[in-house]
Protein backbone atom coordinates (compact mmCIF):
# COMPACT_ATOMS: atom_id res chain seq x y z
CA UNK A 1 0.00 0.00 0.00
CA UNK A 2 1.46 3.32 -1.09
CA UNK A 3 1.90 6.03 1.49
CA UNK A 4 1.85 9.79 1.28
CA UNK A 5 5.64 9.78 1.70
CA UNK A 6 5.95 7.52 -1.36
CA UNK A 7 3.90 9.96 -3.44
CA UNK A 8 5.96 12.90 -2.19
CA UNK A 9 9.18 11.05 -2.97
CA UNK A 10 7.99 10.21 -6.47
CA UNK A 11 6.94 13.82 -7.06
CA UNK A 12 10.35 15.18 -6.07
CA UNK A 13 12.08 12.52 -8.17
CA UNK A 14 10.06 13.59 -11.23
CA UNK A 15 10.74 17.23 -10.46
CA UNK A 16 14.46 16.54 -10.18
CA UNK A 17 14.41 14.65 -13.50
CA UNK A 18 12.53 17.54 -15.13
CA UNK A 19 15.12 19.98 -13.82
CA UNK A 20 17.93 17.84 -15.22
CA UNK A 21 16.12 17.60 -18.56
CA UNK A 22 15.69 21.38 -18.78
CA UNK A 23 19.34 21.94 -17.87
CA UNK A 24 20.48 19.57 -20.63
CA UNK A 25 18.19 21.31 -23.11
CA UNK A 26 19.47 24.75 -22.08
CA UNK A 27 23.11 23.65 -22.39
CA UNK A 28 22.49 22.15 -25.84
CA UNK A 29 20.71 25.29 -27.09
CA UNK A 30 23.30 27.69 -25.64
CA UNK A 31 26.16 25.50 -26.85
CA UNK A 32 24.96 25.40 -30.46
CA UNK A 33 24.11 29.12 -30.46
CA UNK A 34 27.53 29.95 -28.96
CA UNK A 35 29.26 27.79 -31.56
CA UNK A 36 27.33 29.36 -34.47
CA UNK A 37 27.97 32.88 -33.14
CA UNK A 38 31.70 32.55 -33.85
CA UNK A 39 31.14 31.61 -37.49
CA UNK A 40 29.72 35.00 -38.40
CA UNK A 41 31.11 35.18 -41.94
CA UNK A 42 29.84 31.74 -42.94
CA UNK A 43 26.52 32.27 -41.17
CA UNK A 44 25.68 35.54 -42.90
CA UNK A 45 27.06 34.35 -46.22
CA UNK A 46 24.20 31.85 -46.12
CA UNK A 47 21.59 34.15 -44.56
CA UNK A 48 22.23 37.03 -46.97
CA UNK A 49 22.68 34.86 -50.09
CA UNK A 50 19.08 35.41 -51.40
CA UNK A 51 19.76 39.13 -51.93
CA UNK A 52 22.19 38.33 -54.74
CA UNK A 53 21.15 37.34 -58.26
CA UNK A 54 23.84 34.61 -58.01
CA UNK A 55 21.66 32.73 -55.50
CA UNK A 56 21.10 29.11 -56.57
CA UNK A 57 17.33 29.46 -57.03
CA UNK A 58 17.67 32.48 -59.32
CA UNK A 59 20.35 30.74 -61.40
CA UNK A 60 18.32 27.54 -61.80
CA UNK A 61 15.25 29.50 -62.91
CA UNK A 62 17.30 31.89 -65.08
CA UNK A 63 16.13 35.02 -63.24
CA UNK A 64 17.56 38.21 -64.74
CA UNK A 65 20.35 39.95 -62.81
CA UNK A 66 19.35 42.44 -60.11
CA UNK A 67 21.04 44.30 -57.28
CA UNK A 68 19.80 44.74 -53.70
CA UNK A 69 21.80 46.72 -51.14
CA UNK A 70 21.22 46.52 -47.40
CA UNK A 71 22.02 49.21 -44.89
CA UNK A 72 22.18 49.51 -41.13
CA UNK A 73 20.64 52.49 -39.30
CA UNK A 74 21.00 51.47 -35.64
CA UNK A 75 24.05 51.53 -33.39
CA UNK A 76 23.45 48.09 -31.83
CA UNK A 77 21.36 46.66 -34.66
CA UNK A 78 24.02 44.54 -36.36
CA UNK A 79 25.22 42.96 -33.11
CA UNK A 80 21.66 42.16 -31.98
CA UNK A 81 20.80 40.67 -35.37
CA UNK A 82 23.99 38.57 -35.21
CA UNK A 83 22.96 37.35 -31.75
CA UNK A 84 19.34 36.57 -32.70
CA UNK A 85 20.41 34.77 -35.88
CA UNK A 86 22.88 32.61 -33.96
CA UNK A 87 20.15 31.77 -31.43
CA UNK A 88 17.63 30.83 -34.12
CA UNK A 89 20.08 28.62 -36.03
CA UNK A 90 21.35 27.17 -32.75
CA UNK A 91 17.79 26.23 -31.81
CA UNK A 92 17.26 24.53 -35.18
CA UNK A 93 20.48 22.54 -34.79
CA UNK A 94 19.75 21.61 -31.18
CA UNK A 95 16.09 20.74 -31.76
CA UNK A 96 16.62 16.98 -32.44
CA UNK A 97 18.43 16.66 -29.10
CA UNK A 98 15.79 18.82 -27.39
CA UNK A 99 12.98 16.64 -28.78
CA UNK A 100 14.84 13.53 -27.67
CA UNK A 101 15.18 14.87 -24.12
CA UNK A 102 11.49 15.78 -23.95
CA UNK A 103 10.49 12.36 -25.26
CA UNK A 104 12.88 10.67 -22.83
CA UNK A 105 11.18 12.50 -19.96
CA UNK A 106 7.56 11.71 -20.91
CA UNK A 107 8.02 8.23 -22.43
CA UNK A 108 7.89 6.31 -19.11
CA UNK A 109 4.29 7.49 -18.71
CA UNK A 110 3.29 6.18 -22.17
CA UNK A 111 2.13 2.73 -23.20
CA UNK A 112 4.10 0.90 -25.89
CA UNK A 113 1.67 1.77 -28.71
CA UNK A 114 1.45 5.37 -27.50
CA UNK A 115 5.24 5.58 -27.48
CA UNK A 116 5.33 4.34 -31.08
CA UNK A 117 2.80 6.96 -32.20
CA UNK A 118 4.61 9.69 -30.24
CA UNK A 119 7.90 8.94 -32.00
CA UNK A 120 6.19 9.08 -35.39
CA UNK A 121 4.32 12.29 -34.66
CA UNK A 122 7.30 14.14 -33.17
CA UNK A 123 9.65 12.96 -35.92
CA UNK A 124 7.20 13.90 -38.66
CA UNK A 125 6.51 17.30 -37.08
CA UNK A 126 10.24 18.07 -36.95
CA UNK A 127 10.82 16.99 -40.56
CA UNK A 128 7.86 19.06 -41.80
CA UNK A 129 9.02 22.14 -39.88
CA UNK A 130 12.50 21.86 -41.40
CA UNK A 131 11.03 21.33 -44.88
CA UNK A 132 8.97 24.51 -44.38
CA UNK A 133 12.11 26.42 -43.44
CA UNK A 134 13.98 25.08 -46.47
CA UNK A 135 11.11 25.92 -48.84
CA UNK A 136 10.99 29.42 -47.45
CA UNK A 137 14.75 29.94 -47.76
CA UNK A 138 15.06 28.58 -51.29
CA UNK A 139 11.78 29.71 -52.83
CA UNK A 140 9.29 31.87 -50.92
CA UNK A 141 11.65 34.39 -49.33
CA UNK A 142 13.95 34.85 -52.36
CA UNK A 143 11.09 35.70 -54.72
CA UNK A 144 9.40 37.87 -52.11
CA UNK A 145 12.68 39.74 -51.64
CA UNK A 146 13.38 39.99 -55.35
CA UNK A 147 9.91 41.34 -56.14
CA UNK A 148 9.66 43.84 -53.29
CA UNK A 149 13.35 44.75 -53.20
CA UNK A 150 13.45 45.72 -56.87
CA UNK A 151 9.95 47.17 -57.21
CA UNK A 152 9.94 50.90 -57.97
CA UNK A 153 7.14 53.37 -58.56
CA UNK A 154 9.67 55.55 -60.39
CA UNK A 155 13.32 55.37 -61.44
CA UNK A 156 13.81 58.52 -59.38
CA UNK A 157 13.10 56.56 -56.18
CA UNK A 158 15.85 54.15 -55.15
CA UNK A 159 15.22 51.23 -52.80
CA UNK A 160 17.29 51.32 -49.60
CA UNK A 161 16.43 48.23 -47.56
CA UNK A 162 17.50 47.97 -43.94
CA UNK A 163 19.17 44.87 -42.54
CA UNK A 164 16.50 44.78 -39.83
CA UNK A 165 13.71 44.67 -42.43
CA UNK A 166 15.48 41.88 -44.33
CA UNK A 167 16.02 39.74 -41.23
CA UNK A 168 12.53 40.33 -39.79
CA UNK A 169 10.95 39.20 -43.04
CA UNK A 170 13.19 36.11 -43.23
CA UNK A 171 12.58 35.10 -39.61
CA UNK A 172 8.81 35.66 -39.65
CA UNK A 173 8.33 33.76 -42.91
CA UNK A 174 10.61 30.92 -41.77
CA UNK A 175 8.74 30.48 -38.50
CA UNK A 176 5.26 30.80 -39.96
CA UNK A 177 5.87 28.57 -42.97
CA UNK A 178 7.45 26.00 -40.65
CA UNK A 179 4.32 26.03 -38.46
CA UNK A 180 1.98 25.84 -41.47
CA UNK A 181 3.89 22.80 -42.73
CA UNK A 182 2.59 20.93 -39.68
CA UNK A 183 -0.82 20.72 -41.41
CA UNK A 184 -0.39 17.11 -42.67
CA UNK A 185 0.67 15.98 -39.19
CA UNK A 186 -2.31 17.71 -37.55
CA UNK A 187 -4.79 16.31 -40.07
CA UNK A 188 -3.34 12.81 -39.61
CA UNK A 189 -3.93 13.10 -35.85
CA UNK A 190 -7.46 14.44 -36.32
CA UNK A 191 -8.21 11.74 -38.89
CA UNK A 192 -6.87 9.04 -36.58
CA UNK A 193 -9.12 10.36 -33.81
CA UNK A 194 -12.13 10.33 -36.14
CA UNK A 195 -12.76 14.08 -36.16
CA UNK A 196 -12.25 14.49 -39.92
CA UNK A 197 -12.31 12.26 -43.03
CA UNK A 198 -11.58 12.54 -46.75
CA UNK A 199 -15.19 13.37 -47.68
CA UNK A 200 -15.33 16.22 -45.17
CA UNK A 201 -12.07 17.73 -46.43
CA UNK A 202 -13.22 17.49 -50.05
CA UNK A 203 -16.64 18.93 -49.22
CA UNK A 204 -15.12 21.98 -47.52
CA UNK A 205 -12.29 22.47 -50.03
CA UNK A 206 -13.65 25.87 -51.21
CA UNK A 207 -13.95 27.04 -47.61
CA UNK A 208 -10.41 25.80 -46.97
CA UNK A 209 -9.04 27.82 -49.90
CA UNK A 210 -10.60 31.00 -48.50
CA UNK A 211 -9.15 30.17 -45.07
CA UNK A 212 -5.74 29.50 -46.65
CA UNK A 213 -5.77 32.97 -48.24
CA UNK A 214 -6.67 34.51 -44.89
CA UNK A 215 -3.88 32.60 -43.11
CA UNK A 216 -1.39 33.58 -45.81
CA UNK A 217 -2.42 37.22 -45.46
CA UNK A 218 -1.88 37.03 -41.69
CA UNK A 219 1.52 35.33 -41.72
CA UNK A 220 3.08 37.39 -44.53
CA UNK A 221 4.91 40.46 -43.22
CA UNK A 222 4.02 42.39 -46.37
CA UNK A 223 0.64 43.28 -47.89
CA UNK A 224 1.32 42.73 -51.60
CA UNK A 225 -0.61 40.21 -53.72
CA UNK A 226 2.58 38.58 -55.04
CA UNK A 227 3.74 37.44 -51.58
CA UNK A 228 0.18 36.37 -50.74
CA UNK A 229 0.05 34.07 -53.78
CA UNK A 230 3.55 32.61 -53.35
CA UNK A 231 2.74 31.74 -49.71
CA UNK A 232 -0.80 30.47 -50.43
CA UNK A 233 0.15 27.95 -53.12
CA UNK A 234 2.37 25.74 -50.88
CA UNK A 235 -0.31 25.79 -48.16
CA UNK A 236 -2.95 24.73 -50.67
CA UNK A 237 -0.68 21.89 -51.85
CA UNK A 238 -0.26 20.82 -48.21
CA UNK A 239 -4.04 20.73 -47.89
CA UNK A 240 -4.30 18.42 -50.90
CA UNK A 241 -1.57 16.20 -49.46
CA UNK A 242 -3.50 16.16 -46.16
CA UNK A 243 -6.61 14.92 -48.00
CA UNK A 244 -4.60 11.95 -49.29
CA UNK A 245 -3.13 11.31 -45.84
CA UNK A 246 -6.58 11.28 -44.21
CA UNK A 247 -7.79 8.92 -46.96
Amino acid sequence: MSTNADHIGTFWEHLDELRSCLIRIAFAFIGFAFFIFFFKDDLFRIVLAPKSSDFVTYRLLHVSAFDIHLMNIGLTEQFMIHLKTAMYVGLLLASPYILYQIFRFVSPALYTNERKYAVGIVGSAYIMFMLGNLLNYFLIFPFTLKFLGTYQVSNDVANMLTLQSYMDTLFILSLMIGVVFELPVVTWILGKMGFIDKQMMQQYRKHAIVLILIIAAIITPTTDAFTLIIVSVPIWLLYEVSVLIVK
